[in-house]
């Protein structure tokens, strides 16, 4: 896990959109353990700012002038990957996730989310864990759901034996010398396959059916 900066964590905010832009910022501003450090109304402005300010996660829209934000995202994951990248958008429609999450963003959010829900996941995604909306959560498995008899292949089972031990997708993907997205492409399948919604659960499920075997 990162250290959090003295300030608490470090925040760049990115949106084409002023008053939105304003708004998302508003509302962490009023957060004791969030800084934020700047903002951008761009992709390429972004990655200036990431540069410069090395925070800890980048809020991203995925529209935007310039460079968008899944080629942003896309640099930031492999020019510094210190930097979470949390997808904050109005666009849910599968292709728009898809992309957003092969890109490497750590999180997608709507912009429907609660100032609650945006604070928590701000941390959650500082602390290296994938953060989804319930609403793309859902669209994800419905789209890679496949029949519960459907067996673990053994890459899958190798990346539920690292959640079992704890790891973060950072650290699974350091483990198996894989990339960051493709740890979270596979914790979907075999979420799917498991049928169920969270990593604690899917560890779980597997125990029980015999599929992890932990001392």
């Amino acid at each position: 896990m990162r250290d959090m900066r003295e300030g608490g964590l470090r925040i760049v905010v990115v949106d084409d959109h002023t008053v939105m832009r304003a708004g998302v910022i508003a509302l962490l501003a009023a957060e004791n353990s969030i800084e934020i450090v700047g903002e951008a109304g761009d992709g390429r402005a972004a990655l200036e700012l990431v540069e410069r300010y090395d925070p800890d996660v980048a809020l991203v829209d995925l529209r935007m002038p310039v460079l968008d934000g899944v080629a942003t995202t896309t640099e930031i994951v492999a020019r510094y990957p210190r930097t979470r990248v949390l997808i904050l958008t109005t666009y849910d429609t599968d292709a728009e996730i898809e992309r957003g999450v092969e890109a490497g963003a750590i999180g997608y959010l709507l912009k429907d989310t609660t100032r609650e829900q945006l604070v928590d996941a701000v941390h959650a995604a500082a602390r290296g864990e994938t953060v989804l909306a319930p609403r793309i959560a859902e669209k994800l498995v419905a789209r890679m759901r496949r029949p519960v008899q459907d067996p673990l292949t053994e890459r899958e089972t190798d990346v539920l034996n690292a959640v079992a031990d704890g790891m973060t997708n950072a650290e699974i993907g350091r483990r198996l010398v894989i990339a960051e997205a493709t740890v979270k492409t596979h914790l979907l399948r075999l979420f799917a396959k498991l049928d169920v919604n969270d990593r604690t659960r899917a560890v779980v499920v597997a125990m029980e059916r015999g599929i992890l075997e932990r001392p």
